[in-house]
């Protein structure tokens, strides 16, 4: 950036400051997103670190997977909750984006860990990203693929069924909610490939359970789950 674009830049940060996503303050200069005092203190489950963590739990008998976590705790107040707000209501997608990129970092350091071949977010229905305009998952998604160096696939799985939002809906319902809703295309690009599955907020685990049968049935592949957050 040179100095008269700086200076410009500069002048409009007066009157329209940008604000980080997280606590409402306003960001400095080389600060997108989200601030550098949030960034130091989310609440981390550093769960690229625990293979017996409380999402890996999530899924025991239920999908065999490689590597399970998540990057953040998920309270209601806090932080994280308005983070997540901005990328789903707000037009945010940046957010999911930045998030992404910080966790892949994570990941990148930790040894354990076997990298994907493949990241396959967990899909919109076509109606609800129309109205959104983008899908919050494939967001994150790409900031993970950036950190990676791991391409996105966003054409082999796809949510047939309209479902409704699952936010006040029991275990078991959620579970009932999302049988069948997902399908697979082209499932010859996922053959003996190692596939991460990512999605928004991982809370009983049903929206991946779902995703993850189909692709499972394709041959040779193995899966990996990630998300932003975790509720429990």
């Amino acid at each position: 950036m040179n100095l008269l674009t700086q200076n410009i830049s500069d002048f409009f940060s007066l009157f329209f400051p940008e604000v980080c996503a997280g606590c409402g303050c306003s960001l400095v200069s080389n600060e997108e997103e989200i601030c550098t005092g949030c960034l130091v203190n989310l609440p981390y489950t550093n769960f690229h670190l625990i293979p017996d963590n409380s999402v890996a739990r999530q899924f025991w008998g239920r999908v065999p997977f490689t590597f399970c976590g998540a990057f953040l705790y998920f309270s209601k107040g806090t932080k994280v909750q308005n983070l997540l707000h901005q990328l789903k209501y707000n037009n945010r997608p940046d957010v999911g984006t930045k998030l992404g990129i910080a966790y892949g970092k994570q990941l990148l350091e930790s040894s354990s860990i076997v990298l994907p071949d493949i990241i396959v977010p967990v899909p919109l229905h076509p109606k609800r990203q129309k109205k959104r305009g983008y899908n919050q998952s494939e967001s994150f998604a790409q900031g993970l693929s950036q950190s990676l160096n791991i391409p996105v696939n966003t054409s082999c799985l796809q949510r047939g069924t309209f479902t409704a939002t699952q936010t006040k809906k029991s275990r078991f319902l959620r579970f009932e909610n999302m049988k069948d809703v997902f399908t697979l295309s082209y499932g010859e690009t996922l053959q003996g490939k190692h596939i991460l599955l990512v999605d928004d907020i991982i809370t009983t685990g049903a929206t991946i359970e779902a995703c993850a049968h189909p692709i499972l049935k394709v041959s040779g592949t193995t899966i990996s789950i990630a998300g932003i957050a975790y509720t429990g």
